[in-house]
Parts: C-alpha cells; sequence; structure tokens
C-alpha cells in the first residue's frame, strides 16, 4: 500500500529536463536564447563552446551574478464521476497551490534556512593567453541546472507532491583549454569539475483504489464507539482503532531526502569555424555522467499506516494474512538512515550558426539535443530494509532494501534564436528567444517537476566602460503552461487498481503552468 508514498521521489530528477537546461548558466547566453555556439561569449566559451576561448587575448577576469525566481501553480478539480475505492469527495477539490520561496545550497553546508522570494549566486572567470601563443587557457564557476521551490503554506495542497525541492549542479572549477589550428578554425576542451545536490521533503497521502475499498470496509466493519469481536478472531481490520483506519486523502507519512554528489566531473568538447566575418559555424559536445550521490533520508509514518498494521497483528487471523503478504509486524514512527543513488546526467549536444549580414547586426541560430531518453530508470538505495516497503511487497516490491523508479523521458531536439545589433561604438543591443522542448512526457508530468514546453524571451545590452573593461546586463522569462486530465499521468494522477506510482492526485484534473524571471550582470576586465 504504501510504496506509492516512496515514489514521490520519481519526479525530482525530471527537474534536470530541458526546462533546466543553461538557464542560469551564462549572462550573455542567456540575452541571445542560448544561441552562441558559433559565436561564444568570453569566458562563457568555457561551457557554450571551448573552442572560443582562442578569441580571448591577454588575461582577462570576469564575475558574473544572476538572481532567478520561479513560481509555479496548480489548480486541482474533480470530475463527476470521481471515485477513490468508494471516497467521493476529495478535500482538496478545488484548492489550488499558494507562495512559493527559492532557498540556496552551500557545498559543504547544505540547503539554507532562509527563504528567499529569488536564488541569488555568481562566480568568477579567468582565462589567459601569451601574445602569439595558440593555447588560452580558463577556468570558471557557474551554475548549469537550478530548481528550487519552497512551499510556505503549510496546509498547501503542493505540499503532498514536494514541500521543498531543491536541485543544483554547480561548477566549482573547469579547467580549460582552447587552441587555434589556423586562422579559421580552433578547438577546445574543458572539464567541468561540478557539486550536485538533490533535496526533497515531501508530505505524502495514498488515493490508490485498494487503500480505498479498504477503508469502507473498516468504516462498515468496525464500530466507532469500540472494538469488534468477529473482527478479532478475524482480519483484524478495527484493531487499530480510529487511527488506524485507511483514508485515501489524508495524509500518511513524510519523507526528507538529502543527496549529494561532491565531484561530478563531464567534459566540454568544441569547434569554432570562421572561414568569413559574416558566417561562422560551432559545434560543441557535452558529456553526460553517471552520477553517483549519498546522503540520509528520513520517513515519518502519521498513525494511520502504524496503527492499521498493529491491528493486523492483534487479532487472530491478521498475522496470517500479514505474513503471507509479507507485511511487517511493526512500523516505526521514524525510520532515518544513509542512502545514495545513481542518477544519470545526460550527453548534451549543440550546433550553431552566426549570420551577420552587416557591420552593425548579427543573427544566431542554435539547434540543442539531449540524450534524455537515455534515462529509463533511477534506483534508490537504502541502508536497511524500509517498513514502508514491506508493506507494499503486495505490490511487488521484492527488495525493501531499494526502490527501482521507471522514468520513460524521451530526447528532445530544440532551437535558440539570437538578435544583436551594435548600436554604438560603446553600446551593443541583444535579444533572445528559445522555445524550450520538455523532456518530460505529458504522461510522466508530476508537481515535484512541473516541466511543460516553455518559451524563453530575453534582452540585454553589452556596454564598454573603456577599451579594457566592459559590463553585459540580461534580463529574460519564461513561460510554460500544462493540463493533465484526470488519469492521464501515472506520475500524479493515474487511478489504476494495482498503481504503485505515486499519484497524490489521483482521478483529479491538475492544470497549472511555471514562471520563471531572471536578471544577470558581468563586469568583464583586461589586462
Amino acid at each position: 500500500m504504501t510504496a506509492v508514498c516512496l515514489l514521490g521521489a520519481g519526479g525530482l530528477p525530471a527537474a534536470h529536463a530541458a526546462l533546466t537546461e543553461n538557464l542560469v548558466t551564462g549572462v550573455v547566453a542567456m540575452s541571445l536564447g542560448n544561441a552562441v555556439t558559433a559565436d561564444p561569449p568570453g569566458i562563457e566559451s568555457i561551457h557554450f563552446n571551448p573552442a572560443g576561448l582562442t578569441r580571448l587575448k591577454g588575461e582577462q577576469h570576469t564575475h558574473s551574478f544572476f538572481a532567478a525566481s520561479i513560481r509555479t501553480s496548480a489548480s486541482f478539480h474533480q470530475p463527476d464521476d470521481f471515485d477513490i475505492g468508494g471516497f467521493k469527495q476529495d478535500p482538496i477539490n478545488g484548492t489550488h497551490t499558494g507562495e512559493e520561496r527559492q532557498r540556496l545550497y552551500i557545498p559543504g553546508i547544505g540547503l539554507l534556512g532562509a527563504r528567499l522570494p529569488a536564488a541569488v549566486a555568481g562566480g568568477p572567470g579567468f582565462s589567459f593567453n601569451k601574445p602569439d601563443s595558440p593555447f588560452t587557457y580558463g577556468t570558471a564557476t557557474y551554475v548549469t541546472q537550478a530548481m528550487s521551490v519552497t512551499r510556505t503554506d503549510p496546509n498547501d495542497p503542493g505540499n503532498f507532491d514536494g514541500k521543498v525541492t531543491h536541485i543544483q549542479r554547480m561548477v566549482l572549477a573547469s579547467p580549460a583549454v582552447g587552441y587555434k589550428v589556423s586562422d579559421t578554425l580552433s578547438v577546445g576542451v574543458a572539464v567541468p569539475l561540478a557539486h550536485a545536490a538533490f533535496v526533497l521533503n515531501t508530505d505524502m497521502r495514498m488515493p490508490n483504489t485498494l487503500i480505498g475499498i479498504t477503508g469502507q470496509l473498516q468504516n462498515g466493519w468496525c464500530p466507532k464507539d469500540g472494538g469488534n469481536l468477529l473482527d478479532t478472531l478475524g482480519p483484524g481490520l478495527c484493531s487499530g482503532g480510529e487511527e488506524g483506519r485507511l483514508n485515501p486523502f489524508k495524509r500518511a507519512a513524510n519523507m526528507k531526502i538529502d543527496m549529494t554528489a561532491p565531484v561530478d566531473p563531464t567534459i566540454n568538447l568544441g569547434i569554432l569555424w570562421e572561414p568569413k566575418d559574416w558566417f561562422a559555424l560551432g559545434v560543441v559536445y557535452q558529456s553526460g555522467s553517471k552520477t553517483r550521490y549519498s546522503g540520509r533520508y528520513e520517513f515519518k509514518t502519521d498513525p494511520m499506516i502504524r496503527r492499521f498494521v498493529e491491528g493486523l497483528y492483534s487479532s487472530l487471523m491478521g498475522p496470517i494474512i500479514a505474513a503471507t503478504l509479507g507485511m511487517p509486524q511493526s512500523v516505526p514512527e521514524v525510520q532515518s538512515g544513509n542512502m545514495s543513488a545513481t542518477i544519470p546526467f545526460p550527453a548534451h549536444m549543440q550546433v550553431g550558426f552566426k549570420f551577420k549580414p552587416t557591420k552593425r547586426v548579427q543573427f544566431n541560430v542554435d539547434a540543442n539535443y539531449t540524450d534524455w531518453g537515455s534515462w529509463d530508470a533511477m534506483t534508490l538505495k537504502f541502508d536497511q530494509s524500509i517498513k514502508l516497503l514491506e508493506v507494499a511487497r503486495m505490490f511487488g516490491i521484492n527488495d525493501s532494501t531499494q526502490l527501482r523508479l521507471p522514468r520513460g523521458y524521451k530526447s528532445v531536439l530544440h532551437w535558440g534564436f539570437g538578435l544583436q545589433t551594435q548600436v554604438t561604438d560603446k553600446l551593443l543591443l541583444r535579444f533572445g528567444y528559445e522555445p524550450r522542448k520538455s523532456s518530460i512526457p505529458a504522461d510522466k508530468l508530476d508537481l515535484v517537476a512541473p516541466l511543460p514546453d516553455t518559451k524563453l524571451y530575453s534582452m540585454g545590452f553589452n556596454y564598454k566602460i573603456n577599451p579594457d573593461t566592459d559590463i553585459n546586463v540580461t534580463a529574460s522569462y519564461m513561460k510554460g503552461d500544462y493540463n493533465v486530465p484526470a488519469g492521464s499521468s501515472c506520475n500524479m494522477n493515474c487511478t489504476n487498481f494495482f498503481n504503485i506510482v505515486y499519484n497524490p492526485y489521483a482521478g483529479l484534473d491538475v492544470a497549472g503552468g511555471i514562471r520563471v524571471r531572471y536578471l544577470g550582470f558581468s563586469l568583464t576586465k583586461r589586462f
């Protein structure tokens, strides 16, 4: 029964989908819809195309800062034929999610308690090239992926699919080198060394048909003011008392997961071909990684499940039934320990073109491909047998020390477009548009990762303070909406009788969206 609770963790890595790729990585790239592979911008070349480092001369220092706010929304509607095992009125029908805030994860410290209206971060970058040398060296600190949502209302219906969701992949160092093969051809390589964090805190409920049927049997079989003698000699459905009556809409437990991968290296390979001033071609390949996380878990089980199991074992026939189903003799109120997981970080490839029809106008267009289709499942491994999983052995969970979560994501291809115009010798304006396809199919959407197809709009400028100093400023806005009819996503609202995938909103229509606002600033100084 309670296996469905644990599967709420399955949606978390989905937030690495196309929605968050390159979302806060580079100030200049963001202003051009991330279409910069054929015109790599300064130190951001390390990520977007390390071959672009060869265009940086002498010694350069860049300091970047950004603020990003993420707001998700969801509303819940109960169809006319709604029925979960005989329960026909979900208390969250007609409600919607509320206020959200962002938090920061500091490597070595953890998730900070402060709840901010926007996530704020930044990092330095450095490059060095000797005069007349074909080699340029560099390194930078930057964020490649981020998703942070903390719900502030303890009664928010979204708490059943993530009270706190935080995913972060921060490159702490990225040794890189670019080599100029000829006047028109450059190649480059970078080795980003990333710190990855994965945090989830969620309440859990079980609107499952089997849970509902069992609860209705209890309601009809068990007196409100005492026990049932026949039940004591039978299955023990009443022996857990009022607290032990199953209700598919009642909170069953709370789960906390906090894992990190302190150092996870990947590799970026880039080629830049610039045969003409008005045309360039760029290609970058960013390798994937089977990122190995480790950390802590904690399950707090509410009285409903604990008393139900205790009731079975206090009757005559209940222990026989429970043992046949492989259920534990008891479920502790709190169970915690160490855990690990291998979560694939998919490979990414980007091909871009630069067209400059006039001296003052330039167009960029990039094609992006991410290999999310290679991710079929994620496995959580615990340091002990999880009693909640033992209760769920009737659903086919044979090994209660681990949980394999099918994902079923797809590889996606999407485009990015950029336009820049030189207004004056000192001022350059930039505009970007990026229709971003999500790697999460519609039948896999949930509130932990509400990531539909989105559109990103951006604008920014570069201003040269003097020949050795310039600034870049970017603002962007991204939005996407979804509508998931009842029963159409088996990560959120399916009603299958033996559905062990976590579906906290089973049988409900769920509609909502996501909005991301970004403001970035960078300062570059040449020496």
